[in-house]
């Protein structure tokens, strides 16, 4: 390979780059590729243009300095060009630069921002000052085909509409490092926040948010020009996406680079053409990229062993892009690569106590020098390790293709403090330590100066202002000055973010966000505020609107669990971790009484009183306690009125109303238990809560989450939504249930719901439902009727959404993520949501679309011959009369053609069902209803059947709680037991009933019974029923030879292996 290169060979001309193998001197690489399985090609010659190469990608400048301006990017076939003629000539010869996604001048630009049109048009809007804006819209799927590389899918389609779009970001990633695009007049950063690249104009209060990954971000890096943005991911599907931040668009998504765990570091070349990415796996793998190139496969790649230790940081040398550095906490790994036919050649070695006499402690970052061949590794004992080639000096065009190993010749002390960041800039050799201390050191580690601030965090990155356009003088001495008169941005790892003035060494206070979880967020009811609180006791309100910091409070006790204000907006009420409840003026933050601790656990869940005559709270030990409001002494003041250990399981929701026949409060609790508790407060005194009702509502689903249903029919409800995707209807008085609906199925179910308040539509029974489930944000339009596109959902947060609150006016809904310490604010278009619904069709239709092969499927088929047979059973079999054709079938059959359909409710659902039906005319004309049609009986079906119908796993959980380990090692029941279980546990059957199912099931019916179940002789069953049951039933046996459902195979051939598969075809929803 480094003959070839030698002897001029275009890299890259001609066809893809040859993927070799693998090698080092040491032999620490393996043979491997990777195959491609991105089947479209990126048309991706504008970007290899930027770069400096022929649309070939042969070099133009081998070893030019950053891109300049690139061209505009071609035009997607088939798309309304702009109108203006000339104006794109005119905008690629302007000179870009970073942060212009927020820059307004006099001059004629490309409005960097992209929305969506109402009919799945992006429009790219171009504005000047003097002239109405131009719109050139470009279609969706000409949007996804050109700067995605693929096809419009599904899920592109259902986002087009925008109904809901992310328009704030509180909170960033501050593991990861924050980056400056502009700095001057314009303060422009780039950072992470969840899933979510945030440019935001700090001045101009504005922000942009660069959307594609659907897990957390877990690395980025930027190019020396501040153009190209590379982030990366870790989980499933995870992906690495190039960025322009001058415009804000996606121009490269690289799929499955990693597909085992995703990527732990990524590191940009200086001449931005090359990437390089190190994967979170056990076994990591180190992968270059050519990102320009239309390639799945990386240009080279080679796996590390694992006492290299967890390769979690990698840079590459500013003045040779074949070679670059990674390091572990005990590891530095050096890299030299070359292309076409790869050779990759790793040096590592490990250092000890006795390598210098001194202790050397841990690694934390590694750079080149910027003048030689030398390299400097910062540890946590505040020293710098110098490592050198080993061997006669070469000239760096040489070391681009000789291999050559790296040693660790010096080792400096520097200072005793950890160091955390290592940079080179320039001429300047920079330090960042755990006291917040940036250090500036000239190339032979002379001390040049130091910035510093007292109380300020350990420092996590550095970002210097962007280079002038006039480049440095050659005089070292006048570059390391130019540097030290730079501006830059230090953010830390408490999240905190700080401008550093170099003229008056001013350090000016950015961003200051939550060290810890943010588990908590309320909305005021009558003003655009918003409150949020995190573990670290940081409690925050700001203006939604004017997106502005107002007030903030530490609590340096505990940290904030959950946040309520009350309806008038004069309280706020703060739960807090170590079971403390704080009572706070809604604007100052300031205590309005002592803090209340009546709560041995920490607090889960705080309600107010719709007249805020009391409020409640629920805590992690299962206990409900209500406090009042008294007048005193002429004032009102809160006090503890009572509490109740009223469930045995986790509280999921607490929740305040009225009375139906008076204006009393009532109060509610439903946890996990399945237990719905009403508590009398009337009858309550002081240390005494009366329960009024206890209700089970489920009987195997769990609840999770519970909500006033709003007043759109003569009923009042209680909705419900559970861990099956159920959502329930319950009579406010009686509890009974009422209906049960599919809810959305997004992956998760339902974990918390809220009504939005009625918006200013003319009709009133317009209402929605905003909710979260495990990892995204919905809404749903109501009345709620198992339709699934009367829904929709967004990832908001892939580690997990920890609350909710939507504001007073309904136009926006707030999410905030836990762990990855952010709130998102996001827009609400209900609109689009209700031309998503009619898209999907009205009455039945989407109904019909949920069955297995849809209107004109077999099963539909088969399910029209059950229907007309059950009109039969009902006039009788035999009967010679004249048959009154009908389309509908008494309520008693129900449960029949369910089971035919093979969905086997329990005794209960089936009551259920049918008094559904029943009592669904009650209310209004006093009658029952006694039979059901076609249509009714379809969405009585889609609604009950399970989500996702029966898997094997379900079962397998059954017989691993309720069977015992036999000689082979699998687990079984024994046979006495099994029947034993069937009369004695769950709903009862008696010994007639169990005979009759079994001997039906295993096809043994005696000579001569009907099929008619009053036809059934049980006589000699019980023997028969011996002779085919085995002693011993396993999973697979009890599936297969006894329900005599179909398995996949392979769990016919290996019944020790659990597999996922469905037992039968006709329950997918």
């Amino acid at each position: 390979a480094a003959a070839k290169e030698k002897k001029g060979a275009p890299e890259g001309a001609g066809a893809d780059p040859l993927l070799g193998v693998l090698w080092s001197p040491s032999g620490m690489g393996i043979p491997d590729t990777l195959p491609s399985t991105w089947a479209a090609r990126q048309d991706t010659t504008a970007l290899r243009t930027a770069l400096g190469e022929d649309i070939a990608g042969t070099t133009l400048l081998e070893g030019a300095g950053p891109p300049g301006p690139h061209p505009a990017l071609p035009e997607p076939k088939g798309t309304i060009s702009n109108p203006r003629s000339g104006c794109r000539e005119q905008e690629t010869q302007e000179r870009t630069m970073p942060g212009m996604l927020f820059q307004e001048d006099k001059q004629t630009k490309l409005h960097p921002l992209v929305s969506i049109g109402g009919h799945g048009a992006i429009m790219m809007v171009q504005t000047t000052h003097s002239t109405p804006a131009q719109l050139s819209p470009i279609t969706a799927e000409a949007f996804c085909g050109f700067f995605l590389s693929r096809p419009l899918c599904a899920r592109d389609k259902s986002s087009a509409s925008s109904l809901q779009s992310l328009s704030w970001v509180l909170g960033y990633n501050s593991s990861l490092a924050v980056h400056s695009l502009m700095d001057g007049e314009d303060l422009v950063l780039l950072y992470v926040s969840s899933h979510t690249v945030v440019i935001h104009d700090v001045l101009g209060n504005r922000q942009s948010h660069l959307q594609g990954h659907t897990n957390v971000i877990s690395c980025l890096c930027v190019s020396e020009d501040r153009r190209w943005v590379a982030t990366a991911d870790r989980g499933p599907d995870a992906l690495i996406i190039v960025w322009d931040s001058f415009s804000g668009i996606p121009v490269r998504t690289i799929f499955e680079s990693h597909p085992e765990d995703g990527v732990s570091a990524i590191a940009i070349s200086q001449d931005a053409k090359y990437l390089a990415t190190i994967s979170a796996g056990t076994v990591q793998r180190v992968c270059v990229w050519k990102w320009t190139l239309p390639t799945e496969k990386p240009m080279c790649s080679t796996e590390l062993r694992p006492e290299f230790g967890h390769q979690e940081y990698v840079i590459f040398n500013p003045q040779n892009p074949r070679e670059f550095v990674s390091n572990s906490k005990t590891q530095v790994i050096f890299y030299l690569w070359v292309s076409r036919d790869i050779g990759s050649c790793i040096s590592a070695s490990l250092l000890s106590l006795q390598t210098f006499n001194s202790v050397v402690g841990h690694f934390s970052q590694s750079v080149f020098h910027f003048n030689n061949s030398q390299a400097l590794t910062g540890t946590s004992a505040g020293k710098l390790v110098v490592w050198d080639v080993v061997g006669p000096h070469t000239p760096s065009k040489e070391l681009q293709a000789k291999p050559h190993s790296m040693k660790a010749t010096k080792l400096v002390p520097m200072q005793k403090d950890s160091l955390t960041v290592l940079k080179v800039y320039e001429s300047c050799i920079v330090t960042g330590d755990v006291k917040g201390q940036v250090k500036f050191y000239d190339g032979q580690l002379q001390f040049l100066t130091c910035y510093s601030r007292s109380k300020v965090g350990p420092i996590r990155s550095i970002s210097f202002s962007k280079t002038p356009p006039d480049p440095p003088s050659s005089d070292s001495s006048n570059s390391v000055s130019l540097t030290l008169n730079r501006n830059f941005i230090l953010s830390t790892s408490d999240a905190t973010v700080l401008r550093v003035a170099t003229d008056r060494t001013n350090f000016e206070k950015v961003m200051e966000e939550a060290k810890k979880a943010v588990n908590a967020v309320a909305c005021h009811p009558r003003q655009a505020l918003v409150a949020v609180g995190s573990d670290c006791g940081l409690l925050k309100v700001w203006d939604y609107q004017q997106t502005k910091h107002l007030v903030s409070r530490i609590f340096t006790e505990a940290g904030i669990q959950c946040l309520s204000y009350d309806p008038q907006g004069y309280f706020l009420a703060a739960g807090f971790t170590d079971g403390s409840v704080y009572i706070l003026d809604a604007i100052s933050l300031q205590s309005s009484c002592r803090e209340f601790k009546f709560s041995r656990g920490p607090i889960t869940h705080i309600s107010f009183s719709h007249d805020s005559e009391y409020f409640a709270t629920a805590d992690e030990k299962y206990s409900v306690t209500v406090y009042k409001s008294v007048l005193q002494n002429g004032s009102r003041r809160w006090e503890h009125l009572a509490g109740l250990h009223s469930h045995y399981k986790p509280i999921r929701s607490i929740l305040f109303g009225v009375q139906l026949d008076s204006n009393e409060p009532r109060l509610l609790s439903l946890g996990e238990d399945r237990q719905l508790v009403e508590y009398d407060l009337n009858s309550s005194s002081k240390d005494h809560l009366v329960v009024l009702h206890r209700d089970r509502i489920e009987q195997m689903a769990v609840p999770l989450c519970l909500a006033w249903y709003p007043q759109l029919s003569t009923e009042s409800f209680i909705l419900t939504a559970n861990n099956r995707y159920k959502m329930k209807l319950y009579n406010t008085t009686t509890k009974m249930c009422r209906k049960t609906l599919l809810g959305p199925t997004y992956g998760s179910a339902l974990e918390k719901i809220q009504i939005l308040p009625p918006t200013n539509s003319t009709d009133p029974q317009k209402r929605y439902l905003a909710y979260i489930t495990k990892d995204k944000v919905g809404l749903q339009i109501l009345p709620v009727d198992g339709n699934p596109h009367k829904s929709s959902a967004f990832i908001c947060h892939p580690d997990g959404v920890s609350d909710l609150a939507s504001s007073y006016d309904g136009c926006y809904v707030f999410t905030v993520g836990g762990n990855d310490r952010t709130l998102m604010k996001w827009e609400v278009n209900l609109n689009a949501l209700d031309a998503a619904a009619s898209l999907g069709g009205e009455d039945l239709i989407p109904f019909y679309n949920l069955l297995d092969g849809g209107r004109e499927g077999e099963f539909f088929r088969e399910l029209e011959d059950y229907f007309y047979y059950a009109q039969l059973r009902s006039h009788g079999i035999d009967t010679l009369e004249t048959r009154q054709v009908s389309t509908h079938i008494p309520l008693e059959e129900i449960p029949s053609v369910m089971r035919a359909m093979g969905f086997y409710p329990s005794e209960e659902k089936i009551e259920e069902m049918i008094n559904e039906v029943k009592f669904s005319k009650y209310v209004d004309t006093g009658e029952q209803v006694t039979k059901i049609n076609l249509g009714d009986f379809i969405k009585l079906y889609i609604n009950h059947r399970p989500a996702f119908g029966l898997s094997m796993k379900k079962i397998q959980q059954a017989f691993h709680v309720l069977g015992y380990d036999n000689e082979n090692g699998d687990k079984v029941i024994d046979r006495g037991d099994l029947l034993l279980l069937l009369q004695c546990r769950g709903e009862h059957m008696t010994e007639d009933e169990l005979v009759q199912c079994l001997t039906t099931l295993l096809g043994r019916r005696p000579a001569g019974g009907g099929s008619e179940p009053d036809t059934y002789d049980p006589s000699g069953a019980a023997a028969l029923t011996e002779e085919e049951i085995p002693a011993e039933i396993t999973a697979e046996i009890f599936a297969t030879d006894i329900l005599g459902l179909p398995i996949a195979e392979p769990e016919k051939k290996n019944r020790k292996k659990r597999d996922e598969s469905l037992i039968y075809e006709d329950s997918e929803s």
